[in-house]
């Protein structure tokens, strides 16, 4: 059976139809815990659950009937492995070239700012929260990663144009590459997350041994963004600018710095829509609270990495070709 890109697509909004409205009738307690009393928020509980449920069930399909394509997908990515490589050695070399503290600066940077940040809303907003300090520094850690990953990402591709025009490059390497040089620099900001955690004294709890969980979820999340908009970048070049205001928005929109309790119950509703608020959120429960998220925590954050990782996927492959007539 030989189906295209479009035809997995409509099999994804076909599956995720069918699965809301089976979702809507009937999805056990047992399974989903207590769903949400007012329509907007079950409507968006029940959409997310079905849209995850549909791109699980999509992907499978995907390896099963597209086994030869994903295993020529992997073979070419490990034949390039050592060009990646490369390439992440040579996005954190360049980082910090020419710079007198060098390296230092991954665990500097996150320490200062948390600083700063913790004076301005414990004296001028006195926004009560207990380990402030830590509280800031988990948030900085989750949003600090999208943001400069994706924003590095976007501009991989036009930055890449001089080797894509002599040799070929699989163009999803690019943007891969940029995300694996943030995890790098994450692990360090982390170092400085968990200095900040041992010298407060903060309560350890063993939940703190699931941080990879919220972390992959970015990651994948991360990846998926990246793509789409390094694809986006290269026919259309003011996305820079326009993106640089909306992580703006959305840093302000995320408690990094402000706690939940702030919000009136409308607003609070409509932040979910926020994909940030979920994942900070997520890392917090597991590094600082000790609580173990459920299970919609679970699928509604496995969803906006899967969505994301899925449109991003499909617009590389489907625009790659063009890249050489813009580039």
């Amino acid at each position: 059976m030989n189906l295209s890109k479009k035809a997995f697509v409509n099999i994804a909004i076909i599956l995720s139809v069918s699965f809301f409205i089976l979702y809507w009738n009937y999805l056990p307690v047992e399974v989903a815990g207590n769903r949400p009393g007012n329509i907007p928020m079950l409507i968006f509980y029940n959409a997310f659950i079905a849209l995850t449920t549909a791109l699980i069930v999509t992907a499978c399909l995907i390896l099963l009937i597209k086994k030869k394509y994903v295993i020529n997908q992997l073979n070419t990515l490990k034949r390039f492995r050592h060009l990646l490589y490369l390439m992440v050695k040579r996005n954190f070399v360049t980082r910090y070239r020419k710079s007198v503290l060098g390296i230092l600066w991954s665990l500097l940077n996150p320490l200062l700012t948390m600083l700063v940040l913790t004076m301005v809303f414990s004296t001028v907003f006195r926004f009560e929260i207990e380990f402030l300090p830590i509280y800031i520094l988990s948030g900085q850690l989750i949003f600090n990663f999208f943001s400069e990953s994706t924003s590095l990402a976007m501009n991989s591709i036009v930055g890449g144009a001089g080797m894509i025009k002599k040799v070929y490059v699989p163009k999803y390497i690019f943007p891969i590459s940029q995300v694996i040089s943030s995890i790098v620099n994450m692990g360090f900001s982390f170092t400085a997350f968990l200095f900040v955690f041992l010298l407060l004294r903060h309560p350890f709890n063993w939940t703190f041994f699931m941080i990879p969980i919220p972390i992959l979820y970015i990651i994948i999340f991360s990846m998926g963004v990246g793509m789409l908009l390094s694809s986006m970048a290269v026919f259309f070049r003011d996305i820079n600018y326009i993106y640089g205001i909306g992580i703006t928005l959305l840093m302000f929109l995320t408690p990094i710095f402000w706690p939940i309790s702030m919000l009136a119950p409308r607003v609070y509703h409509l932040i979910h829509l926020n994909p940030m608020f979920h994942f900070v959120g997520y890392f917090r429960d597991v590094a600082l609270y000790g609580n173990i998220p459920g299970l919609w925590a679970n699928i509604i954050c496995l969803g906006f990495a899967l969505a994301a990782l899925g449109i991003g996927l499909y617009v590389k492959m489907a625009q790659q070709d063009k890249y050489i007539l813009y580039l």
